[in-house]
Formats: C-alpha cells, sequence, structure tokens
C-alpha cells in the first residue's frame, strides 16, 4: 500500500500557512522570491520523504543543497519587505555554493555548513523582526503587516528548530548509527506540524490603544508637524487603496518610511496602520451622513478589506458601530459633522447644526 511520509504533510503545512500569512503581499520581485522559497521547501519536504519513507538513495546529495538555499532564500524573502534595501545579494549564494563544494570534495563538513547556515539566518531574520516600529514591514499591505511579521518570527524559528534538531541528530548518528533515523525525522516534523498549526491558529495580540495626546506630545520633534502634514497630503490619494502600505504613503510623501513612522507614534500616539484608519473612518462617516449607501458598501470604497476589522477601527474611532452612527438621533444631539484630526491622532467632533 502506497503510504505518505510525514515530512510531506509538515512542507504542505508551513507552505500553506505561509501563504495565507502572505496573501496580501503583491509585490512582484517580492512574491517571486517568496514562491521560490515555498516551492523549494515544499521540494524538500518530497525530497526528504522519497528519501526516508521509499529509500530513494539517489537523492543523498541534492537534499543537502537544496536545504542550505532554503535559509537565504526566506532571509532574502522577508527582507525584501523591509524599509532598507538588500545590499550585494549575490551573498546570499555563498551558503550553497559551499555545501555544493563540500558534498562533492568534503563530505564530513557538509553538516556542519548546514548548522551554521540555518543558525545564522535564523538569527539574522529574527533580528529584523525585533528591530521595531511599523517601516519592519513597510512594503507589505498595513492589514498584512502583522501577519508578515509572524510568518517571518515562525519561519526564524523553525530554521532554528531545524538546525538544532539536525545537529543533534548528526551526532546521535556518528555515535549510534542510522537506524532510528527515520523515526527521529518523523518525530522531528510532527513537531514542526504542531508549532506551526499552532502559532497560525493563536490568536493576534490586539494592536496597542494610542496613547494620550498629551502624553506623545511631549516627545515629540519639532519638525514632526511638517512630516504629519506631508504625509496627510499624500494620504488622501491614497488612503481608499487596501493595500496601501508604508513604503508606498511614504514616497508619495517623498520621506524615508522609518522618519514616516516615528513621526506618526512620536506625535500622535498611534501606530501608521491606526493613524490611516482613522482617515478612512472619517471618510466613512462622511459616506454614512450624506449617502444611501450600506455599510458594507462603504468600507470597501474608504479601503478596508475586511468587515471585522472596519468595525473594530470605527468602533476605536468613534465609540459606537457604523449601524448606530447611522442611527443616531442628530437634531437632538446638534452633531452632524464628524472628522478625524489627523496631526493629533484624536477623535473629534464638530458641533456643526444640521443644515
Amino acid at each position: 500500500m502506497l503510504t505518505i511520509p510525514l515530512p510531506f504533510f509538515a512542507g504542505l503545512v508551513f507552505v500553506l500557512t505561509l501563504h495565507l500569512s502572505l496573501k496580501g503581499v503583491e509585490l512582484p520581485g517580492t512574491r517571486k522570491i517568496f514562491n521560490a522559497f515555498l516551492a523549494l521547501y515544499a521540494a524538500q519536504g518530497i525530497g526528504i520523504g522519497l528519501r526516508f519513507g521509499y529509500g530513494v538513495e539517489g537523492l543523498v546529495p541534492l537534499l543537502p543543497v537544496t536545504a542550505s538555499a532554503m535559509p537565504p532564500l526566506a532571509y532574502l524573502a522577508f527582507r525584501s519587505l523591509t524599509a532598507s534595501a538588500v545590499t550585494k545579494p549575490w551573498l546570499h549564494a555563498l551558503p550553497p555554493l559551499a555545501v555544493a563544494l563540500s558534498v562533492a570534495f568534503a563530505r564530513q563538513f557538509v553538516d556542519l555548513l548546514l548548522f551554521l547556515t540555518f543558525v545564522g539566518y535564523s538569527i539574522a531574520l529574527w533580528r529584523i523582526t525585533r528591530a521595531g516600529g511599523d517601516e519592519v514591514m513597510a512594503e507589505a499591505a498595513l492589514q498584512r503587516m502583522r501577519p508578515a511579521l509572524r510568518a517571518a518570527r515562525l519561519t526564524a524559528a523553525l530554521m532554528l528548530f531545524f538546525a538544532l534538531s539536525d545537529g543533534a541528530l548528526a551526532v546521535y548518528a556518528e555515535f549510534y548509527g542510522n537506524a532510528e533515523v527515520p523515526l527521529a525525522v518523523s518525530v522531528m516534523n510532527l513537531a514542526a506540524i504542531v508549532a506551526v498549526v499552532a502559532y497560525y491558529l493563536w490568536p493576534q495580540m490586539p494592536e496597542t490603544q494610542p496613547k494620550p495626546v498629551e502624553e506623545s506630545a511631549s516627545a515629540a520633534f519639532p519638525q514632526d508637524e511638517a512630516i504629519l502634514a506631508r504625509v496627510s497630503a499624500a494620504l488622501e490619494t491614497l488612503f481608499a487603496d487596501e493595500n496601501l502600505s508604508l513604503a508606498r504613503l511614504a514616497r508619495k510623501a517623498c520621506l524615508p518610511a522609518r522618519d514616516v513612522s516615528v513621526a506618526i507614534n512620536r506625535a500622535t500616539g498611534l501606530n501608521v496602520s491606526q493613524f490611516v484608519n482613522n482617515r478612512r473612518v472619517a471618510e466613512a462617516c462622511r459616506l454614512l451622513d450624506e449617502t444611501g449607501k450600506s455599510a458594507t458598501t462603504i468600507l470597501f470604497e474608504v479601503g478596508f478589506s475586511t468587515k471585522s476589522n472596519f468595525n473594530r477601527e470605527f468602533r476605536r474611532v468613534t465609540g459606537t458601530n457604523p449601524r448606530q452612527w447611522k442611527a443616531r438621533d442628530r437634531s437632538t444631539s446638534a452633531l452632524s459633522g464628524y472628522g478625524v484630526d489627523l496631526v493629533a491622532g484624536t477623535q473629534q467632533v464638530g458641533n456643526i447644526q444640521q443644515s
């Protein structure tokens, strides 16, 4: 009977998880690197399954080389989402080249090279995710920044896990032989599957609430006001794009992404996503007041992609939901205008008499 080795499932689960986490990333160059990484990871799972599940020993020289190519591809893929450009990308071809040469001429160094490659790139990728600030995933759509960050951390953790487990397995095989290696590989992949599924299903922490304006303003720099004015002007033509990214907003304002992120956070207490969503909610309020369109229609027009995110951000900004906002008695409350002060980053309800 045909059996499917566990590495097949491990590769499939990881590939699907990354695909779902990164489906909002539409940059052609980035997508090509991600696709190459995902295809190579899936192929690696198939190769390991064929070797240990069906005894296809002809793959033994190839598997170390393909394995050594995955960490550089993963690093380049996620690094391309950051605000800083990758310098000398050709250097990242050196690890698989070194492993290929070792496979051909010095096999005793293959395990060590693989260990160093996986550990080194896992640390480098983790350092990117711990840099702080919205500019870490500046090229990703604002609504996909947090999933992309989670995917990068998951990839870094898995690379470190496989480096340590493969290293331990190589040491074990050196002293006790290869008899138990297939079982150990299955256990490793089972652990990886559990970790990937648990991490993906684990609820994301909600975004931090904005600090009071008085607290953030005290730390603001004089140039922040000028930066926010330029960003707000650029935002007027971009806020309705659901794939808007920090990098694109910064380019429109002719400013570095980090300067935009820091100025918004320092002067308003908001992150970039909240800052942009304030403008989207303001437009949604205007449309609810001035048109007969439904909230579902409006949420897509102002740049939101899901109803849950729209409702959550609408309540954060206005303190109510779209239905309650539309049904409020404006004649008694004497409130007919609503806006969001993008510079202050606070809710501002105008006392404008209904005409």
